[in-house]
């Protein structure tokens, strides 16, 4: 039994180009803020991941700060708002939560717009919050982690650019999948992960356009440019820009595993599963998918003894008893516990969504069987 991994979103397979530019790198690690020539390799290859992860956005590679991965990045944009006065901060319902729990340890106001049932931000509430006065942070994840559904940003721009509000936009999920272009979205900051991209974990990166004056948060040396301090972590930042590299040259091929999600999701819907954001654009690698009366942890176990992985929604909610964020704020509730995430990346075949589908549906008998009473919940 071959194991079939499908759990890209919470995080990717490490890329080959990956695992050769950062065990390269590990070989010869010098500090890259030594002058000698050891240090001088490192900065140069911390230089052209930089000059990589900039082009997968289409921003300026000095607008980049690196970091440890999205949680830092979001954080720092928020601080940054916060020290330059904006003291409202106004976030969707369906949020990361390193957003929503920062927004709520800030101290500042928090304003929390509502999601349709399909998962897209309300524009009337966001317009109605913008005009309550105040400066405005607005965060907005471009594609929700759950559901793979993609906000109108662009719409979300012209209304917080019209207010003199700074708009940050979370694109973890979202680059590489799908085109993500700094200037086209309209944001002011924008954060990376690169193990969303199949690079290594604990390195990502805030971008930072011309309207944003970003505040360092972890305070000693003078490292990226006096706005993160500490040493670089090179090895993986040369695999975070490899990761990058390989995604911009994948991005016309990643839009074939909609296909293959979508007939996958055919099969689980003639059962009775329910996919949330059916209706609207979502990530072409993701399925979110519920199927009443077999809970999540269910689901997941079944599919696992069969080889096959995927999740429950949000990693950073995994093994905890919680009900998915994004069900209940598209008004699902009743189906936040029996939902599960399916998510595609670089390494991921149409063989392995019919195999998902074929496992799926197997455990399903097996459930029914059992628990004839599901079969009509």
């Amino acid at each position: 039994m071959i194991p079939v991994y499908l759990d890209y979103n919470a995080s990717g397979l490490v890329r080959p180009e990956v695992l050769k530019a950062t065990t390269e790198t590990l070989a010869d690690n010098g500090n890259p803020s030594a002058v000698h020539a050891a240090g001088r390799r490192q900065r140069a290859r911390i230089e052209s991941a930089r000059a990589e992860i900039a082009a997968l956005v289409g921003a300026d590679p000095q607008s980049i700060v690196f970091s440890s991965g999205g949680t830092e990045s979001n954080g720092q944009a928020m601080t940054s708002a916060v020290r330059s006065g904006f003291d409202r901060l106004i976030i969707s319902a369906t949020e990361h939560p390193c957003v929503a729990e920062a927004a709520a340890m800030s101290g500042c106001e928090v304003v929390v717009i509502p999601v349709d049932g399909q998962g897209i931000v309300s524009l009337a509430a966001l317009e109605a919050a913008l005009q309550a006065g105040g400066k405005a942070f607005v965060a907005i994840h471009h594609a929700n982690n759950e559901s793979g559904v993609i906000q109108p940003v662009q719409e979300i721009a012209a209304l917080v650019r019209a207010h003199d509000g700074w708009l940050h936009i979370d694109a973890v999920q979202s680059a590489g999948k799908i085109p993500v272009n700094m200037a086209e979205l309209g944001c002011d900051t924008l954060t990376l992960s690169a193990h969303k991209l199949g690079g290594p974990q604990g390195t990502g990166a805030l971008v930072a356009g011309p309207r944003a004056t970003v505040h360092k948060i972890i305070f000693g040396s003078g490292q990226e440019r006096g706005m993160r301090a500490g040493t670089e972590n090179g090895p993986g930042l040369a695999g975070f820009g490899a990761a990058a590299a390989a995604s911009r040259a994948e991005l016309e091929a990643g839009r074939d595993h909609s296909a293959w999600r979508d007939a996958a999701a055919e099969r689980l819907k003639g059962h009775g599963a329910v996919v949330a954001g059916d209706g609207v654009a979502r990530l072409p690698n993701t399925l979110f998918v519920a199927m009443p009366g077999w809970p999540s942890m269910a689901q997941l176990m079944a599919l696992d003894l069969d080889g096959v992985m995927v999740s429950a929604g949000s990693a950073c909610s995994a093994g905890k008893a919680k009900p998915s964020t994004a069900m209940v704020a598209m008004g699902l509730a009743d189906l936040a516990t029996s939902t599960i995430r399916v998510s595609g990346g670089w390494g991921t075949t149409e063989a392995d969504w019919i195999r998902f589908a074929d496992v799926w549906e197997a455990a399903l008998r097996k459930h029914r069987a059992r628990h004839p009473e599901a079969e009509t919940a």
